[in-house]
């Protein structure tokens, strides 16, 4: 299963308004792991950012002015998304700014959803958590995700944390390779080379053990795992 995390930034609120995208920010999961691949842009809308969107993403006009039209990458990006399920927060927002974005394009290149599925991370929360705070900020809380780099939204950085929310709201991700073993080949399928049997003359494996500032960190995390779930923390039975 191929899935796209996208996110967009914008001049403003609403692309009836005339508002336009000025940033995509796509990263690819296969069978929920990711590949490492991305898409990522900034564009230069033809129009002024609104001040209050600046204060949120922090791209001004002059950043912007030399970057390329929408339509100087649309292909690119419809290759990018064609076919796969796009995982969005709060998905009518991009989606909207989007098919405006291919209706300006003055050709028939149809919407979205002619191109790909999608899934509504905001409406997952709400059903996983009603009545509590589903921004992304509040999810990377509830769901340990670091988001200590987001001091303004960027859509590639806002992609790359949704989807480390959406595989630990969704149950986390369906492979662990140890040891490098496994190599991820072009078509983003996954090669695991046979398990190596040790030597029985090996040298006895070190063991170190936690020290005290150690095992009291450990126990405060444990703690704030058990009230961040409601008390349900397996290491502490």
């Amino acid at each position: 299963m191929r899935q796209i995390v996208l996110d967009t930034e914008t001049t403003g609120l609403e692309p009836a308004q005339g508002h336009r995208v000025v940033e995509i920010g796509c990263v690819e999961m296969l069978d929920r792991r990711l590949t490492g691949r991305r898409f990522h842009c900034y564009l230069n809308p033809g129009r002024p950012v609104d001040e209050g969107a600046v204060e949120v993403h922090g791209l001004t006009d002059v950043f912007l002015a030399d970057k390329p039209a929408f339509a100087q990458v649309a292909d690119e990006f419809l290759a990018f998304v064609r076919g796969a399920e796009l995982i969005i927060h709060n998905a009518p927002f991009d989606l909207a700014f989007l098919d405006a974005e291919l209706a300006s394009l003055g050709e028939d290149r149809g919407r979205m959803a002619d191109y790909c599925t999608h899934t509504d991370t905001l409406v997952l929360a709400r059903a996983r958590h009603p009545g509590q705070r589903n921004s992304l900020d509040a999810l990377c809380k509830r769901y340990f995700v670091d988001n200590s780099q987001r001091e303004l939204h960027g859509a590639l950085l806002d992609a790359e944390i949704l989807a480390d929310v959406y595989l630990g709201m969704t149950g986390g991700q369906t492979a662990l390779e140890l040891g490098g073993d496994a190599q991820t080949l072009v078509d983003g399928s996954t090669q695991v080379a046979q398990i190596r049997r040790l030597s029985a003359g090996r040298p006895r494996m070190r063991v170190l053990a936690a020290n005290a500032e150690e095992v009291a960190a450990h126990h405060q995390r444990l703690q704030e795992i058990a009230k961040a779930s409601g008390g349900k923390c397996l290491w502490q039975e």
